[in-house]
């Protein structure tokens, strides 16, 4: 009886210290499937959708920009040639075309009436347009008198106007008569010119000269009007590389542009920029063919963003 109840008490133990390995195991178990349960470390997210697009060859003209006024080519003053005569009428008014000739006052009967009934008969003064052109300013009114050089009219002679486009003596030097040039008047109105001029100093306070371009078929445009235009100066059209403007980014007078990386990572390039043409400008510098870059949205990006690209 006591054998069998030392036997029981043994194969107890046994049980009890099986059931403590049995549940260390199953606790060591557990925690492995929780470290291996644990989540992965979160995959970065593209920060933009973008199109790319990447160097083009161009043939383009090489040209000067500048920007200027409208003015006159010639402007005659035509002044009162006597004085103590008072103006009967006025024949002009501003905007009027008059042509070499046209009477623009009468003055009064240059006899004085008298004793003679026929003096009132007697011609009467009248001051002409010295040649054709649109009157640009008029000052005469009826019943005033004339003072002698008094100034009565002025007037564009032939109504040509011209561009006069402001630049630097390095521009100045790039610029041979005869050149063309392309001037932007108004809402988007492009008249084609050509050099007549260049000035061969410039101010010395603002270091400016000038080129005076004719404008044939000019009218409508006012003298005295802002234009911008273009000269080329290439003489034809030359080869080179050039993106869409909305690739170019600038930070100050910094230009670069958002190169993407063959693991879509995009890396800020700078670049020296050149001459524009529509929506796009060239690229001298800083950038290889075949280069994919940002093509726009840019501005948005910072460098080392990853990007998901589209096609366009």
């Amino acid at each position: 009886m006591s054998m069998s109840i030392k036997h029981n008490r043994l194969a107890m133990k046994i049980t009890l210290s099986g059931l403590v390995v049995a549940g260390g195991a199953v606790w060591l178990a557990g925690n492995s499937a929780a470290e291996q349960a644990a989540p992965a470390p979160a995959v970065s997210r593209p920060a933009l959708t973008v199109c790319t697009t990447m160097l083009r060859e161009d043939k383009w003209a090489r040209s000067l920009l500048a920007n200027g006024s409208i003015i006159p080519w010639q402007e005659a003053v035509i002044t009162a040639p006597v004085q103590g005569l008072r103006i009967a009428d006025v024949k002009a008014s501003i905007g009027d075309y008059v042509k070499r000739g046209d009477v623009l006052v009468t003055l009064d009967n240059l006899a004085r009436p008298g004793n003679d009934p026929a003096a009132s008969q007697s011609p009467q003064g009248r001051i002409v347009a010295p040649d054709d052109g649109v009157i640009s300013a008029a000052n005469a009114n009826a019943g005033s008198m004339l003072q002698s050089g008094m100034e009565l009219f002025r007037l564009i002679r032939k109504g040509r106007l011209e561009w006069r486009a402001e630049l630097t003596a390095e521009e100045l030097m790039l610029l041979r008569k005869g050149m063309t040039a392309e001037v932007t008047v108004g809402e988007g109105r492009i008249i084609k010119g050509t050099v007549r001029a260049i000035s061969p100093s410039v101010n010395m306070q603002t270091r400016y000269g000038y080129a005076l371009v004719t404008l044939p078929g000019s009218g409508g445009i006012i003298a005295g009007a802002y234009a911008r235009g273009a000269f080329d100066i290439s003489g034809g059209r030359r080869t080179l590389q050039s993106l869409p403007q909305t690739a170019v980014l600038r930070r100050g007078v910094v230009a670069y542009v958002l190169v993407i990386g063959p693991d879509n990572h995009v890396h800020e390039r700078p670049v020296r920029t050149g001459q524009r043409n529509g929506d796009r400008i060239e690229i001298k510098q800083g950038l290889k063919p075949n280069e994919p870059v940002v093509e726009s949205g840019g501005a948005f990006l910072a460098e080392g963003d990853i990007v998901q690209i589209v096609k366009g």
